[in-house]
Formats: structure tokens, C-alpha cells, sequence
């Protein structure tokens, strides 16, 4: 039996996440780089391994029931990413049920020739065992969150205490395919041209938002129109908010201080005339601010550095609006990034809430008398989110939160506090006015 190179590579992916702690689009750029040239191999990888990570808490179950033993003291342990793999793509019917087992056997059997058997007889009793397993995850869902789930325990409790009657539906919509959106850059062409572009192609789609199409399938991004010409981005419908509540006019001096991948950096160009600085402490994600930039033929001044130490950095001219896209847990887009929840640990919490802390009040005299800051989090957690804004207004005599409206909306607040849903990953935005 021959080995499938996208599953053998959807193992490997599996593993640096669980095993070794890697981000999945690390691993899986650094895989690309080295051994795998095929775009097709890749795709098909990817979407593997994306699928298992979806429900890794799940297919964990299933391996720890069916092996008799903790998924921690699986020996050797790097059978872990060829079963996982194996067992979703028996889970979702994702391939035929004999090339799943017949292949994934023929892979653990190439790496680790005396585990052959033991995998053949995970796999196939999996097969007869399943509804009796799934069942169980049913009927003792409280004594099996993760498997019920399909996020750690620490983080279900979390998102429970804030949401008591909304947590369920949270975690159905992120354990979901994320939708893809387009932002279309009105600098090239218009929203009903490349809508009508879309569908010529054979890519229907439907608008979501003011300069927002959402397509009905994906697909990859060099299928898109003019892609590389700059007519539009794919960003969430929820990052899209940032430009508009941002509230700039052309001629305005602005930072934003956290600028990778570079989509909210673009839009805000896209929309105004602007004497910008895009930062960023990592400089291989700054490659990619100024990679999307020349792809849409605009110019920011691009730099390599920590906002929270202007020292390095500032000129001592004040901003008149600041776009602070604060790292965060990213809990709200957990279905674009299923790794996320497997790599997160409760303790980052407290760590992420004090650069969150850091960031602010570093920033805040950076910013002219009546100046404006957008605090941005993909975060669902309060901690990352109203609770900071909170902490920073007690903190700063000369600040205030300022009401706003999302685009499309007359409701008029002083914080949107967004969920995740059909047509946008989970956002918090939160505009403070200095007085």
C-alpha cells in the first residue's frame, strides 16, 4: 500500500501542534518549504489537518477508550497524528473507510513498522465501535467536556461563566468552517463589478457588508479574480469593522501598533489618504504587512519594534488616531485557528491581560488632545476585553470611551462586543476619545 503524502503530512502537522506545541501555520509553512512542492498535496494537508484539530478533544476520546490508556502515555507517542488522522477521517466520512484504515496502517507501518498491528486494531475496532462511543460522549457530556465539546475544560469554564445562555452556541459556531469574505478595494473597482466578476467565474456570492462579499464556497485565493492585482483581500467581516469605528480623515497621522498580517493596515489605506506607521515586533510578520501593502500598490511606513517602548521608535510627533489590535487569546476566531485551543493554556490569560495593560498605557500619551484609540481584541474572553477597558479608564483621568455604531447599524454604543456567527468571527472593539 502506498502512502498517501497529504495524510503523512496532516500527521505530521497533527503532532507539532499536540506533541511538540507548534503553531499549525508555522509547522505547516515550514513543511512546504522543506519537502512538499505540490500545491495540491499541501491543500489537501492542510485541510486534514485542520479537520482533526477541529475535533481533537473527540478523536482523543475515542483513542484513549479504544487503547485502554491516557492519549499521554500513548507509546511511541508520535503514533498520535497518523490515528487521530485516521480515526476523523473515519469520524466525518472525509475518505473512503478502507483507504482510511488501509492507508493510515501503511503509514504508521513505515515510520514505526512494531505499531502496524496495534493501529490496524484502533482503526477497526473504531469501526464497530463507534456509535456505542459516541453515544457515551452523548448520554456523559459533563463528564467529558473536551470530547463533548471539543475545547479544553479550562476554557469551556471560562466562556460559561461570562455567557451562561450563549457559551453552547459559541462553541457550535467555532467548532464550524469559518466563512471566506472578501473585502473589495474600492480603489480598483466597485462592489457590484466584482460581485458580478465573482459569479462570471463560477464563484457565487452574496454581500455581507458595506464593501463585504462572502462566497458560498472557498476556494484559494489564486482562483480569486485579479487577486494579485489588488482588487480585494480576504478578511473577516468582523476585522472589517476596525477602518469605519477607527472614525480617520485623509491627512491623518496614524499608528497602528500591533500590524500584522497587515488587512485592518490595508483598509485603512484603501479608505483615506494617510501618513501612517504600521509596527510590529516580528519581523518575519512584517514581511507580510509589506507584501499585502505592495500587492494593493499602497505605502505605509513599515518598522520592526515593540510598541510598548516608544523610546525605540517615536519621533515625538503625536498621533491623531491609534488602532491598538492587542494580542489576545483569540478565542473568537478559534475556527479559522484550531490550534489555538490546544496550545493555549489558562495561564496565558494573566500574561496576555498584562501586555494588553502594557500596551495601553504606553501608547495613550502618544496621542493628541481629542486624538482617538481603537482598542481591538479577537477575544471573547471579559478579562482581554471590557474588563482592561474598564481597568484603563480608572487608570486615565484624560480618557473616555466614545459611542459608536457598527456599519449597517443605527444602535449607537460605547463597546461592540461581537459573536461569532455565520458571517463573522468574534470581535471586541472599543474607541477611546482623550479629553
Amino acid at each position: 500500500m502506498s502512502i498517501s503524502p497529504a495524510r503523512a503530512h496532516a500527521a505530521y502537522l497533527v503532532n507539532a501542534v499536540l506533541l511538540h506545541g507548534n503553531s499549525l501555520n508555522g509547522s505547516h509553512a515550514s513543511t512546504q518549504a522543506k519537502t512538499v512542492r505540490d500545491p495540491r498535496t499541501l491543500a489537501a494537508a492542510q485541510s486534514l489537518a485542520y479537520g482533526t484539530l477541529r475535533i481533537a478533544g473527540r478523536l482523543r476520546f475515542y483513542l484513549e477508550a479504544l487503547s485502554g490508556r491516557p492519549v499521554a502515555e500513548l507509546a511511541p507517542s508520535e503514533l498520535l497524528g497518523p490515528l487521530l488522522v485516521g480515526l476523523f477521517e473515519l469520524e466525518t466520512e472525509a475518505s473512503p473507510a478502507y483507504a482510511a484504515v488501509n492507508e493510515t496502517v501503511a503509514l504508521v507501518a513505515h515510520d514505526l513498522p512494531r505499531a502496524r498491528g496495534f493501529a490496524n486494531a484502533i482503526l477497526r475496532n473504531f469501526q464497530r465501535q463507534r456509535d456505542t462511543l459516541a453515544k457515551r460522549i452523548e448520554t456523559h457530556a459533563d463528564s467529558h467536556p473536551e470530547a463533548r465539546w471539543n475545547f479544553p475544560h479550562w476554557w469551556l469554564k471560562r466562556l460559561q461563566q461570562a455567557y451562561p445562555e450563549q457559551w453552547q452556541d459559541m462553541v457550535t459556531q467555532l467548532n464550524g468552517h469559518p466563512p471566506m469574505t472578501l473585502r473589495v478595494n474600492l480603489r480598483r473597482t466597485s462592489l457590484a463589478a466584482y460581485a458580478s466578476l465573482l459569479n462570471e467565474n463560477g464563484l457565487p456570492c452574496r454581500q455581507t457588508g458595506e464593501i463585504a462579499l462572502t462566497l458560498m464556497q472557498p476556494v484559494p485565493v489564486s482562483e480569486l479574480p485579479h487577486f494579485s492585482e489588488g482588487w480585494v483581500s480576504v478578511q473577516d467581516l468582523g476585522a472589517q469593522h476596525a477602518t469605519p469605528l477607527l472614525d480617520c480623515v485623509d491627512g491623518m497621522q496614524v499608528l497602528d501598533a500591533c500590524a500584522a498580517p497587515g488587512g485592518k493596515t490595508a483598509h485603512l489605506l484603501e479608505r483615506h489618504e494617510l501618513d501612517l506607521i504600521a509596527l510590529d515586533s516580528d519581523a518575519k510578520r512584517l514581511t507580510q504587512v509589506n507584501n499585502t501593502l505592495s500587492r494593493l500598490g499602497l505605502s505605509a511606513k513599515t518598522r520592526t519594534a515593540d510598541a510598548g517602548k516608544p523610546a525605540t521608535w517615536w519621533d515625538d510627533t503625536p498621533f491623531d488616531r491609534i488602532l491598538l489590535d492587542a494580542p489576545c487569546t483569540g478565542s473568537g476566531v478559534m475556527r479559522r485557528h484550531p490550534d489555538g485551543k490546544w496550545l493555549k493554556r489558562a495561564e496565558d490569560m494573566q500574561h496576555l491581560a498584562q501586555e494588553q495593560a502594557r500596551l495601553l498605557d504606553a501608547l495613550w500619551p502618544l496621542l493628541k488632545p481629542g486624538g482617538k484609540m481603537l482598542y481591538v481584541t479577537c477575544s471573547l474572553f471579559p478579562g482581554e476585553n471590557v474588563e482592561q477597558v474598564d481597568a484603563f479608564l480608572a487608570r486615565n483621568a484624560n480618557a473616555r470611551l466614545e459611542e459608536s455604531s457598527l456599519p449597517g447599524s443605527t444602535e449607537r454604543l460605547f463597546v461592540h462586543a461581537i459573536h461569532p456567527g455565520p458571517e463573522t468571527d468574534g470581535f471586541f472593539y472599543a474607541r477611546l476619545l482623550k479629553t
